[in-house]
């Protein structure tokens, strides 16, 4: 198996294992505090390894994804695999205090294994050691956490750096010569490990090629502080002067490109963004916002499960790769592969997947962009 280091943000193009997410599961709301996710029905109970508790510990809910997707997507996942297991959940809402609180709950409450969602990696460490040290078995789900973690699946976040890079490129080409002005970047969270994959696959394609005029890592992913980074870069080089925006996700492409439209940035300047959210999408369709990537979020979420409940059965896991976070040992690992959605496959990438159906993203507003790009 090939290693993967966390150092360097390599990772392998990897199509995870399937599993059908059939079954469901009760749950009750989260916030920040935790819920028990109950059973499906016709759950019997059982002992052993049929029936344990699976700690479920997600980073926060501004982004839609969480709670629409992720959540019932792992659950359902579980109770499929182990109708009578129990998954307990919580959300930090972006508290990396809160999530170690959260973690010290989730072991006293006797959970098995916990799928977590670090919202600071290196902060995380300290209460993944502590879950090894009572032997509850730790999955890190979409963000590699630090600590002696068992098993990891995510997406190739060196390869989406590299989509968004190669996209921005492109629409820079099309507009004459890439250096003909100054870009301006807008990177995630210095504390999210993905961040940095994402920024160094967007250099790995951009530097040389075009000139780097501002840039910017974001705290917490926010929308308004890359909105006020954007805005400031704008009275900076000139907002008639900049030809290109790279926003490492939609949520901070939301807050750019209300920077950019104050600021009198000439439409269809290019702006990326990831995650596929609803409201990226649409400005996709509007000519606002030039691409996102579209990181399938079911198969992760089956992995998240199949990982958790195979390391609570006391199976050896085994992944396509592995990867190295620091602590010493290899990580088995499944990692899966990203897609570029532009407004030529709406249709054929989030649609065709039921991520967002036609009606949910063909809104009033949008219902004659939609009708151009024939999704209505």
């Amino acid at each position: 198996m090939k290693t993967v280091r966390w150092a360097v943000g390599g990772a392998a193009f990897v199509l995870a294992f399937g599993m059908a997410a059939c079954g469901s599961a009760k749950e009750a709301g989260g916030g920040g505090t935790m819920t028990p996710a109950g059973t499906s029905p016709g759950a019997t109970g059982g002992t052993g390894a049929s029936s344990f508790k699976i700690g479920l510990l997600l980073p926060e809910s501004k982004t839609a994804r969480y709670e629409k997707f992720d959540r019932p997507y792992i659950t359902q996942g579980v109770a499929t695999l182990c109708p009578a297991c129990e998954v307990v959940y919580a959300n930090a809402n972006q508290d990396p205090n809160q999530q170690q609180q959260q973690v010290d709950s989730m072991l006293t409450n006797n959970v098995k294994v916990l799928i977590l969602d670090a919202v600071d990696a290196k902060a995380i460490a300290s209460s993944v050691a502590k879950a090894k040290q009572q032997g509850v078995k730790v999955v890190a789900y979409d963000r590699l956490a630090g600590g002696p973690i068992d098993a990891y699946t995510s997406f190739d976040n060196v390869q989406v750096g590299k989509m968004q890079g190669e996209a921005l490129l492109n629409a820079l080409k099309e507009g004459g010569d890439p250096k003909r002005g100054p870009i301006v970047m807008v990177n995630g969270s210095p504390t999210d490990p993905n961040a940095g994959d994402f920024k160094k696959g967007a250099h790995s394609v951009l530097d040389g090629q075009v000139t780097i005029g501002k840039e910017y890592d974001t705290p917490d992913w926010s929308p308004d502080q890359a909105n006020t980074q954007a805005a400031g870069a704008f009275t900076a080089l000139g907002a008639d002067k900049v030809i290109g925006i790279y926003s490492a996700n939609d949520g901070m492409a939301g807050g750019i490109a209300r920077a950019m439209q104050n600021a009198g940035v000439p439409k269809g300047t290019p702006l990326t963004g990831q995650d596929a959210e609803l409201a990226g999408i649409q400005r996709i369709l509007l000519g606002t916002q030039t691409m996102t990537i579209y990181k399938p979020i079911k198969p992760e979420a089956e992995n998240a499960a199949r990982l958790a409940y195979d390391l609570g059965s006391g199976k050896a896991v085994q992944g396509a790769t592995t990867v190295d976070n620091g602590s010493g040992s290899p990580i088995p690992a499944l990692i899966l592969t990203p897609i570029v959605v532009t407004r030529d496959n709406i249709k054929d990438t989030v649609v065709k997947d039921g991520f967002w159906t036609v009606e949910e993203i063909c809104t009033a507003d949008v219902q004659a962009a939609c009708k151009a790009a024939g999704l209505s």
